[in-house]
């Protein structure tokens, strides 16, 4: 094992020589959480986009009622193929940004990926037609696919594991920050012209260049991941920022000395499984042996296509349609909207604090709970207010629409509480270091599918059935609680090592994995302990020979 030498301080200017311990992790989860927050204002940019007259008339898929003011889309296909093609460009951005991140380094990426989307909105804020705007979109996506499918990893890997939780729910604070800011910018901007001028849709695109630009000129001057440059040999460099990140003091620089060596254990037992790293062999599990990487990249997936599918993007599509049910004008729907995404911001604070007690599953199951009751009730007095309003009842309907979109706001609140975060952090921590990176970006590959799916999807499902599309939504809720019960193993308060020992079980149900857990505490807690600091544990093989042939072995490979 290479020794790392007594570096001093970096190169050149970095925070790591400055800040230390937890002003130092506040630190990099602001930068982290810059490009969290663009991310954020990108999706929720296009909402108000696609209102503006000027975009409508020049990508001519409809026009504006000169009465109401309101859009009327009439090629509804080339409306949401403009907006769904940005998840096209995440699906393939998050790829090339996992292979990326783990050739060049975190840092690297995430200028990379910067770099990239402020071309994509460049392209965007002076499009000239559709074809030049679907392009553009596309462009966009390949960079923020990039950023999602790194910064995370980033975040995780310089984190503890007591606060890993925490500190992603932070960043997705400032994501929905980004929605909040967008909405209210483009609801200003459309009081100039009467919202009739390009300068409404144009300067929207052109803004989230600037945090953009703010994110290519700081990351340089921050510290890379220790855990990738005990990868690449760069010892003393994994050295230094761990006790930065652990501390100066005694304690810190022997936790950072006793994480480091455990870090190069874990580096060089993953090595052994090199022939693994190819996006093909991560999806397909081929080489993998007890890692069971297979599993963990059909889990990360399927998480991020449940996470649509509970809701989020239905309440998105359906909200100013419950808002008009309830009769408020156009004008005061806009309001709503705003005040509801503005709930949805504080909301996330509430993971803040919850998460790292509660853990990842208890905070799905609550989560899936209060959504799907939301939804069913969103749907029914939906429904109720439709029928009020077609017998004449403007009363009734009234109240009725004001309670379908109280449950719309219910509904938005407990999403930014649960189910928002937990699909992001957990495939930033349940894959082996060797491929984090690129493990993540199968999760991101998993929300880009669901995204661009369900973009297409929602406009045809409610002009197909209305209000019934929420009670799919609501029963989406429902099924989501047995399949985390029964394939989603808990990963709250354990190391990223400790993590690899729950995939370890031979059956994808977490009682097996848990219970496997529990017999290698009892009859090997050195094991255990030894992975709870950090440690890399040594091959299925010889876990399987100590553990009494318990685990079944099909290769020799590291659990690390």
């Amino acid at each position: 094992m290479p020794q790392a030498t007594q570096l001093q301080r970096l190169p050149g200017f970095n925070v790591a020589n400055h800040l230390e311990k937890r002003k130092l992790l506040i630190a990099i989860n602001c930068i982290a959480g810059l490009s969290i927050f663009f991310f954020g204002y990108d999706q929720g940019m296009m909402g108000g986009v696609n209102n503006a007259k000027h975009y409508i008339d020049l990508m001519g898929f409809g026009y504006v009622d000169p009465e109401t003011g309101e859009p009327v889309v009439t090629d509804s296909l080339l409306q949401g193929g403009i907006v769904s093609v940005y998840y096209l460009g995440t699906l393939f951005g998050c790829l090339l940004g996992g292979w990326v991140g783990d050739k060049t380094g975190r840092i690297r990426t995430i200028a990379f990926g910067s770099l990239w989307a402020i071309v994509g909105a460049s392209l965007q804020c002076s499009a000239q037609n559709a074809n030049w705007m679907i392009c553009a979109r596309a462009v966009n996506g390949i960079g923020t696919g990039i950023l999602n499918a790194i910064v995370p990893v980033w975040a995780t890997e310089t984190a503890e594991y007591t606060s890993r939780g925490q500190f992603i729910s932070i960043e997705f604070t400032l994501n929905i920050l980004g929605v909040v800011v967008a909405y209210w910018l483009e609801f200003g901007l459309s009081f100039i012209d009467g919202g009739a001028s390009a300068f409404r849709w144009r300067f929207p695109i052109a803004f989230q260049i600037i945090p953009l630009l703010f994110l290519l000129a700081a990351v340089w001057f921050f510290p890379e991941s220790p855990r990738w440059l005990a990868k690449m040999d760069r010892d003393d460099e994994a050295l230094f920022i761990l006790q930065r990140l652990r501390g100066t003091d005694a304690a810190g620089l022997a936790q950072a000395q006793a994480e480091y060596h455990d870090i190069r254990n874990v580096v060089a037992l993953e090595r052994e499984e090199a022939n693994m790293n190819s996006y093909w062999r991560l999806f397909t599990g081929i080489g993998s042996g007890e890692l069971h990487v297979g599993r963990r990249v059909q889990l990360v997936i399927w998480l991020q296509i449940i996470q649509e599918w509970v809701g989020i993007a239905g309440v998105t599509v359906y909200a100013p349609t419950i808002f008009r049910i309830a009769g408020f004008g156009t004008e005061k729907s806009q309001w709503i909207s705003g005040l509801n995404n503005i709930f949805y911001m504080f909301a996330t604070l509430i993971c803040v604090f919850t998460l790292d007690r509660i853990g990842r599953r208890w905070t799905l199951y609550w989560g899936a709970v209060g959504q799907g009751i939301a939804m069913f009730l969103a749907g029914g007095f939906s429904r109720l207010g439709e029928d009020a309003r077609a017998a004449g009842d403007l009363s009734k309907a009234g109240s009725y629409g004001a309670a379908a979109a109280s449950f719309v706001f219910i509904f938005t609140s407990v999403f930014g509480a649960t189910w928002l975060t937990v699909p992001w952090l957990y495939p930033a921590e349940i894959f082996p270091l060797q491929i984090r990176a690129r493990g993540n970006a199968l999760g991101v590959f998993g929300w880009s599918i669901g995204n661009g799916w369900l973009t297409l999807l929602c406009p045809v499902m409610f002009n197909a059935i209305g209000e019934k599309t929420l009670y799919i939504f609501g029963a989406c809720n429902v099924v989501a609680i047995p399949i985390v019960w029964a394939l989603y193993p808990e990963t709250n308060q354990r190391t990223l090592e400790e993590i690899d020992l729950l995939f370890s079980a031979p059956t994808p149900w977490t009682w097996d994995a848990e219970a496997a857990f529990a017999r290698m505490k009892q009859e090997r807690p050195d094991l255990i302990e030894a992975a709870h600091r950090g440690q890399g544990v040594l091959g299925v093989k010889k876990l399987a020979d100590s553990d009494g042939g318990h685990v079944e072995n099909s290769n020799s490979s590291s659990i690390a």
